[in-house]
């Protein structure tokens, strides 16, 4: 039995019993992206688009990231099947439904992809997956890290991003792969909100991340922070304040950069510690756009035995969801 769905000039193809490809979308509020994992090779392949924010903006309203996400995902899509190749086979569906796995959790950019999802997989005949933003992020992590085993283990994962700055105790799951159970969390900014306004209020571009890395790189002074950390939770909106004073001191700018990222590498740092006290020695994973950051990693490096996603999947990404839904799909 075999179905087809036309988009632009390539095709979409499912054939029930000989099925190649899991898809994964996930719409966030800074990217739309999608994935393809191969169920034959295990390689993925990924497209994505950032939402476009305005000059000078630290972000986007929700009504404003759904309207860019319907207008982008499509064209995601296509670049994904171009890559691809001439009908991509594909077997199943994975899609980031809500921003993490609590009660309540929602945000409605999401809702682009799940609908989409939906859409594809009724047309298809193919089951649909549901994951959330952050069980995305840390099977990206696991897949790029390479240490698979994970999946089959309790381990602390802490996801580091713009609109999250938690710690996770992840435990093997039949029904979702694996669960989450939050163990340490900020208490005000999340660490990607913190790097933004202090970026922002430098001049640079919306998201920061990577220009302020740059700017960092340039510094050759060392940098000694006092950081705000009860028992597993921080606190973040400090470093706001430590940079705004020096920047009316007239601090060279890459000092300034330095001290945000150094700022939210010790606390993490202490974060660390005290969760791998209070739960035992347990293998540690950091997945999240802000943990792209090289000073960032290699601070924790110094520090820790741990894990970490590739620079490339570390950001917002579908990889994650298609990942998730393969292991649902195929069992293992």
């Amino acid at each position: 039995m075999r179905c087809s769905v036309r988009q632009s000039a390539k095709r979409i193809t499912i054939i029930k019993m000989s099925s190649k490809y899991v898809l994964g979308i996930d719409t966030s509020n800074y990217t739309t992206s999608a994935a393809l994992y191969d169920l034959e090779t295990g390689a993925v392949i990924h497209k994505r688009m950032l939402l476009p924010v305005s000059e000078g903006g630290r972000g986007l309203r929700q009504s404003d990231a759904v309207f860019h996400h319907t207008q982008q995902l499509h064209l995601v899509i296509d670049q994904l099947v171009n890559e691809a190749g001439e009908n991509p086979r594909i077997a199943a569906i994975g899609v980031s439904a809500r921003p993490r796995d609590t009660e309540g959790s929602y945000m409605p950019c999401f809702t682009v992809g799940v609908n989409t999802a939906k859409s594809l997989a009724s047309l298809l005949g193919v089951p649909v997956y549901e994951y959330s933003h952050q069980a995305g992020h840390i099977a990206a992590a696991v897949y790029s890290s390479g240490h698979t085993e994970l999946y089959d283990k309790e381990f602390i994962a802490f996801h580091v991003s713009g609109g999250t700055t938690e710690a996770v105790l992840v435990e093997p799951s039949d029904d979702h792969v694996f669960d989450c159970t939050i163990v340490g969390k900020t208490l005000d900014l999340h660490a990607g909100q913190a790097v933004d306004r202090v970026g922002v209020a430098m001049g640079l571009k919306f998201p920061c991340g990577a220009e302020l890395e740059k700017l960092a790189m340039k510094c050759g002074k060392k940098i000694n922070v006092k950081v705000c950390v009860k028992d597993t939770d921080c606190c973040l909106s400090g470093i706001e304040n430590i940079c705004s004073k020096m920047a009316e001191n007239n601090t060279d700018s890459s000092e300034i950069a330095m001290t945000c990222l150094v700022f939210i590498e010790k606390t993490l740092e202490k974060m660390c510690g005290n969760i791998l006290d209070k739960y035992g020695d347990l293998p540690v994973l950091f997945a999240g756009g802000v943990m792209s950051d090289i000073i960032i990693r290699e601070g924790i490096k110094k520090r820790f035995d741990c894990f970490f996603a590739t620079p490339e999947l570390s950001s917002d990404n579908a990889c994650g969801a298609a990942v998730l839904a393969a292991r649902r799909f195929g069992g293992n």
